[in-house]
């Protein structure tokens, strides 16, 4: 299962192993343009033959940045940069997706900060200031002019970031949003502003959508995975192909324990309940977990983090445990 073919929308990935978004924090002059360190990062994940590779949290304004060391979108200034990642990457023969983003109140910038409410993640941060009606539309239009450039720069993928604390999981979660207009209160309001994302996204994008969300806040007045069942069926209405299940990170609680696979019965109720393709994420690190996962139906996907920075030729080592003859890059046959 780890190794054969998925089809997601119009594309065809080679197999289930999928990179999953993890921020760099190194863009040194703040221009929120590619380095030389991304040139090299993100194509090696390709040389190991992860099937999809997608690229960190990628900021549609730059306040919307977690740090001022974060890639961007905002401007036409940073296509040039996000194309020669996808050619390299599309030449080793892989497919890759960018991960489409704003922090909202964990934004880590001098300056002010917006969010659905004043209200601050932790005294660690500053207090955002509440978004204006005005604002908000504002934003639903970078989301869109981001993936418009995105698709300039030739990605295979857009996957909006819904999760881990940052806007649109502010929007969602009745922990950061009191909202008392269209946008906050019930949880169809709350669901409102990805609503419109969406809606305005795929005016400019038709290739696989996928959107990553939180979908335990591990707080006994935060959403839990049936809140998200609900939010996965009006995705799925709206053409959403693929929920990026993770969790957490709306507030500096976490889970209890984490452990290897904590998050994937998440997955699998989503899954199961809603009725849309999953990928699984969370201290996946052995290649018996992944297939197990995939093979009980649990998930459509398996999405590494960590483990491909410790290891970025891990497909190669999984294809040997799961008895799966893999094709090496041509330079590197006698190696493999």
């Amino acid at each position: 299962m780890l190794f054969e073919p998925y089809r997601l929308k119009n594309i065809t990935l080679k197999n289930r192993i999928v990179m999953a978004p993890m921020c760099m924090y190194s863009v040194e002059d703040e221009s929120g343009k590619v380095q030389d360190w991304h040139k090299i990062h993100y194509p090696a994940r390709a040389v190991g033959q992860v099937g999809l590779i997608i690229l960190e949290a990628t900021a549609v304004t730059p306040q919307g940045r977690i740090s001022p060391y974060d890639l961007g979108i905002w401007s036409d200034d940073h296509i040039e940069g996000l194309k020669e990642v996808v050619r390299l990457v599309h030449a080793q023969g892989s497919h890759i997706g960018i991960q489409i983003a704003h922090a909202g109140r964990k934004a880590e910038l001098e300056g002010p900060i917006a969010a659905p409410s004043a209200i601050a993640f932790s005294d660690r941060y500053q207090t955002p200031q509440e978004m204006t009606k005005e604002q908000i539309g504002e934003t639903v239009q970078a989301f869109a002019d981001g993936v418009r450039r995105a698709k300039e720069a030739g990605f295979d993928v857009i996957e909006l970031h819904a999760a881990h604390g940052y806007l649109i999981n502010q929007f969602l979660s009745p922990l950061s949003n009191r909202r008392s207009d269209e946008y906050g209160g019930s949880q169809e309001n709350r669901f409102r502003f990805l609503k419109e994302i969406v809606a305005e996204v795929q005016k400019v994008w038709d290739g696989p959508l996928l959107v990553r969300v939180s979908a335990h806040e591990y707080h006994p007045e935060g959403e839990t995975p049936d809140d998200y069942v609900v939010y996965a069926k009006w995705l799925k209405e709206l053409g959403v192909d693929l929920i990026d299940v993770s969790s957490g990170a709306i507030t500096p609680k976490g889970p209890s324990e984490v452990y290897p696979g904590y998050q994937v019965p998440f997955a699998d109720h989503i899954r199961r309940e809603a009725g849309i393709p999953t990928g699984a994420v969370g201290l996946i690190t052995e290649p018996e977990m992944a297939e197990e996962i995939l093979r009980s139906g649990r998930a459509d996907l398996i999405f590494l983090a960590r483990e491909l920075l410790r290891e970025p030729y891990w497909p190669r080592i999984a294809a040997a445990k799961l008895g799966v003859e893999l094709e090496a890059p041509k330079p590197y046959t006698r190696g493999w």
